[in-house]
């Protein structure tokens, strides 16, 4: 049977939760994100916003410059959960089989529908027009046959659109298709992939599967598979949470390793915290520090451990501090969980952090 996947995607979706909820805010450039003076990050912001430069994962003082008169809400994880939970819970209407992404994107599966016909169209547009009315947002969609195609589809009329790829039409809409669009080429794989002559997926398909495995290993099988719109990946339904993490971005720079080291005690008690909450029984295995220099410049450091305590994590502070010997903006520390266990179904809630 043809697979039927639907990519939903909320636009800009935690500053539509605050321009619903707000109406001063529906015809200004707002921004979801920390304050600037505490050294903030954006996290999303609206398409206003977006037209002055202003992106996800920007420092606030930054977005500030390009555009002065934006004004940066501090958002409202409970609220933004609570409202992913009711698009999620449309979605349930149409299928069980639903993978979400993040509190804001989904990719569900309809093949086996019985809804409008089993229309995958029908079913991507009636979702989006109740999202609309029910939630009060608007949702973009991408309809096609596997999940690289119908994320790509997604975009390709935002905000409030949808994109269908129908089965026959597969090679020529992917052909066109830059090689930025495949998820996991970042800006050097795709750097690497210019310098060979390769730009669009036209152009990846010259390259034999032998040429593209040696130049990008794995990656390379997959390039290959998905530069003829090929993605046998299943819509997954559960997950193993394979880490768990806390971090902290500081106001002020930690000037040198004794200011880092007197921060571990309380990391250490959020990392407690959280891994209590998990659902399962996980062992660890691992324990991982993260520092992130003052310039942006970050490392991580990680040993294999099966009772950590604080110390693991101290010579691990250490070992990665001395990798760069200046002042630190932001520290993380971590377990990696053992395998063991059933899997875990993904919470509709999410386990995104903000």
């Amino acid at each position: 049977m043809q697979r039927k996947i639907i990519h939903c995607d909320c636009d800009c979706f935690f500053a539509a939760v605050e321009m619903r909820d707000n109406p001063e805010l529906r015809s200004i450039p707002i921004a979801i994100g920390g304050s600037a003076d505490r050294r903030g990050v954006i996290a999303t912001c609206n398409y206003m916003a977006r037209e002055f430069g202003v992106r996800s994962a920007m420092s606030t003082a930054h977005a500030l410059k390009l555009c002065p008169h934006l004004r940066v809400v501090s958002g409202n994880m409970a609220k933004y959960r609570e409202v992913s939970q009711q698009v999620m819970n449309i979605f349930l209407e149409y299928t069980e089989i639903i993978e979400p992404l993040s509190l804001d994107e989904a990719f569900i599966d309809v093949t086996g529908s019985q809804h409008l016909q089993g229309s995958a169209t029908l079913i991507a547009d009636e979702i989006r027009r109740r999202v609309k009315e029910e939630v009060g947002i608007s949702i973009s969609a991408g309809v096609a046959p596997n999940k690289f195609l119908a994320k790509v589809a997604s975009d390709w009329n935002k905000p409030d659109g949808i994109y269908v790829v129908l089965p026959n039409q597969v090679d020529a809409f992917v052909l066109t298709l830059p090689v930025k669009k495949i998820s996991g080429v970042g800006e050097k794989t795709a750097e690497k992939l210019k310098k060979i002559g390769v730009e669009t997926c036209q152009d990846l398909r010259a390259k034999s599967l032998a040429e593209l495995v040696e130049g990008f290993g794995a990656f390379g099988k997959r390039l290959f598979d998905l530069s003829r719109g090929v993605d046998e990946r299943p819509v997954k339904v559960s997950r193993i949470r394979k880490s768990i993490s806390v971090e902290h971005t500081y106001p002020q720079d930690l000037a040198d390793l004794e200011s880092c080291i007197a921060q571990l005690p309380v990391l250490m008690e959020e990392l407690d915290l959280r891994y209590t909450k998990l659902k399962e029984a996980r062992a660890i295995t691992g324990v991982v520090v993260k520092v992130k220099f003052f310039d942006f410049v970050q490392t991580t450091a990680e040993h294999t451990v099966t009772y950590p305590d604080i110390a693991h994590f101290r010579q691990l502070l250490i070992d990665a501090f001395n990798r760069g010997l200046r002042p630190v903006r932001l520290m993380g520390v971590g377990y990696r969980l053992a395998d063991e266990g059933k899997d875990q179904p993904l919470q509709l809630s999410l386990l995104g952090d903000y």
